[in-house]
């Protein structure tokens, strides 16, 4: 190693990779956290994709980004600014200039900035890290384009796909600066361009020779080491939320001992969870890709009817067309999971950017008195255990759940150690054969549970049971159409009930923190890591706050009229205008004590400003 290379133990740092659509960034950044989680670091990702199809070379709005922080415990999120920035060309780093530290790793491509290169970055000088006053980071030129020719010069590769192997050239220098064992990355190569012998030796080769030309050559920088951490025995994995979604629903289907559909429209940022599906057939999942949202929706019903857990997923613009559906399900009082991964809105918005803004679409974006149960997930891992757990209450209390997730956690990665599904609970859906003590002559298909008013579930096939269920309202006692008004109040009263009733099987909300604290800072779904670490910052710096964070949206936890009231001061984060907030003043009315803190960017949340203003509001 290099004389002057510095060797440094940190416990967590952030790195993002930067450069053109076509420059396999989100590919780089995915090798380097997943052979990071395998080496034993705790992970987060953040891939940030550019909204464009094919956008112009070079141009800023073609900039696409990954970003994963690594620490050796407790990484709650992908970090707010980077220690290391990959630039591959100049408008990477301008538009990546905002998210670096003081005295940061710049390695960027010299053969891509040069006088064309930053014309097409708008750059005005020759000099882009001082135009961009950078002059507090540590840049690192490296010929990558032109050392990537040199290392597959005789390969049996074109001009063409030679360039593309310059992102593990650079990755070759990354896994250098952390002491990455490219071992474990060799084997992801392999795993990953199983089918083309050519492209995996070449792409070994690139990141050996970037590797390489790190440890040999002088480069003046900082390495750095983050010890792995001492994490709970078992089996890990990285995952990301849309994955752990889909593996949720297969894993409650087989809790629950029935088949599971999916009916879904490819739709940014929620299409990988139906790709997941679509390869499960060795689960015996049936995933249909369909012409359109609404056949999506209503395929998943039909199934639905005929015995299936059933899903469909979506994003904003897709929960729109839907609704009708939605409204469906909530009217036969079929099981139905709808996933949601929220995208930046409205109309078509920016795909691939991240927001909370349809929590008041999943509760009230339908006609009618039409109430259902709203779920939103934490974190990329936690997708797993509530995709679950909407499942088991769309089954057990035969009602349509959303479940909320985002861009964010949905695309963003995170060690999972892999469940043991021996201590997750069997799923026992009302079936009329089990439940039902009448005889089959007196069954009616709007019987019920008398505690939890769940109606019974008479699969189509089960002998005597034959019956009709539909769009319009029912009587409750026959299950014939009915207009009558007082049956009408009292089917949509009940209907509400049933999902009221829901939280007495839900756990209480859980507060983390002071418990004497003044101030609690209220946040829902996949902003958990980020008020998590502002929590906890906070209270390092000597104020006392608590956090509550919440799963149940719809019903809300039994508590939280309870822990609202406890606080002077209730700070209610969220990525959205303020929907959350307003969901809790129309609970509570009598609350008064509610702020409001937020930000509608398509970004993810920055701890160190939650931690700023929230200090604002304690202190004040």
């Amino acid at each position: 190693m290099s004389t002057n290379t510095v060797v440094t133990d940190i416990k967590q740092v952030t790195i993002r990779f930067s450069g053109d659509s076509g420059d396999g960034m989100q590919l780089s950044g995915t090798l380097f956290s997943t052979l990071s989680a395998i080496f034993g670091n705790e992970i987060s990702t953040y891939p940030d994709y550019p909204a464009e199809i094919r956008a112009p070379q070079g141009s800023m709005h073609g900039v696409s980004g990954f970003q994963v922080r690594i620490g050796a415990k407790h990484v709650y999120n992908s970090g707010d600014k980077a220690d290391v920035l990959v630039a591959m060309n100049p408008a990477a780093l301008k538009v990546n200039a905002q998210f670096l530290k003081k005295g940061s790793i710049v390695i960027y491509d010299n053969d891509s900035f040069q006088k064309r290169d930053l014309n097409k970055a708008h750059f005005e000088t020759l000099e882009p890290f001082k135009e961009l006053g950078l002059e507090q980071v540590q840049p690192i030129g490296v010929d990558i384009t032109s050392l990537t020719k040199a290392s597959l010069k005789d390969s049996e590769l074109d001009n063409k796909d030679i360039l593309r192997s310059k992102n593990m050239f650079a990755l070759g220098v990354v896994c250098w600066l952390f002491n990455r064992p490219l071992e474990i990355a060799d084997k992801l190569l392999e795993q990953k361009f199983a089918k083309n012998k050519k492209i995996v030796s070449a792409n070994i080769k690139a990141l050996t020779d970037g590797y390489n030309y790190g440890n040999n050559t002088h480069l003046t920088a900082s390495t750095y080491r983050v010890e792995p951490v001492a994490a709970e025995k078992g089996f890990y994995t990285d995952v990301n939320g849309n994955t752990a979604t889909a593996y949720g629903l297969i894993a409650a289907a087989e809790k629950a001992g029935v088949k599971l559909f999916l009916g879904s429209y490819p739709i940014t940022p929620a299409t990988d969870i139906l790709e997941e599906l679509g390869r499960r057939k060795d689960f015996g999942v049936k995933a249909l890709q369909m012409e359109d949202e609404i056949a999506g929706i209503t395929s998943a019903i039909g199934a639905s009817f005929a015995g299936h857990l059933a899903a469909t997923s979506t994003s904003g613009p897709g929960m729109s067309l839907k609704s009708e559906a939605i409204g469906l399900a909530v009217m036969t009082e079929l099981p139905l999971v709808i996933i949601n991964v929220q995208r930046s809105g409205p109309s078509t918005g920016m795909p691939t950017k991240s927001e909370q803004t349809d929590l008041n679409q999943a509760l009230y974006g339908r006609n009618g008195e039409s109430p259902l149960v709203v779920i939103a997930a934490t974190s990329p891992t936690d997708c797993f255990d509530s995709a679950f757990e909407a499942s088991r209450i769309a089954l057990e209390y035969m009602t349509p759940v959303i479940l909320l997730t985002d861009g964010y956690i949905a695309n963003g990665a995170a060690a999972w150690r892999i469940p043991d599904m021996d201590v997750y609970p069997d799923i026992r859906p009302p079936y009329v054969r089990d439940y039902y003590t009448g005889s089959a002559d007196e069954w009616k298909p709007f019987l019920r549970d008398p505690e939890t008013l769940a109606r019974y579930w008479g699969v189509p096939g089960t002998p005597n049971y034959q019956h009709r269920v539909g769009g319009l309202e029912k009587d409750q006692m026959t299950g014939v159409i009915s207009s009558n008004p007082d049956n009408h109040q009292y089917m949509v009263n009940t209907r509400k009930e049933k999902v009221e009733r829901i939280a007495r099987h839900i756990p209480e909300q859980e507060v983390l923190g002071d418990k004497d604290a003044d101030t609690l800072i209220v946040g829902w779904g996949g902003t958990y890591g980020h008020l998590l670490e502002a929590m906890l910052r906070i209270r390092d710096n000597g104020n006392k706050v608590a956090l509550a964070h919440f799963k149940y949206i719809n019903p809300l936890p039994r508590n939280t009229r309870e822990i609202l009231k406890k606080y002077k001061k209730v700070i209610v984060a969220e990525q959205s205008n303020g929907q959350f907030a307003a969901y809790l003043s129309g609970k509570f009315q009598e609350i008064n004590n509610l702020r409001r803190f937020n930000k509608v960017e398509g970004q993810p949340f920055k701890v160190s400003e939650l931690v700023k203003e929230f200090t604002k509001i304690i202190e004040e």
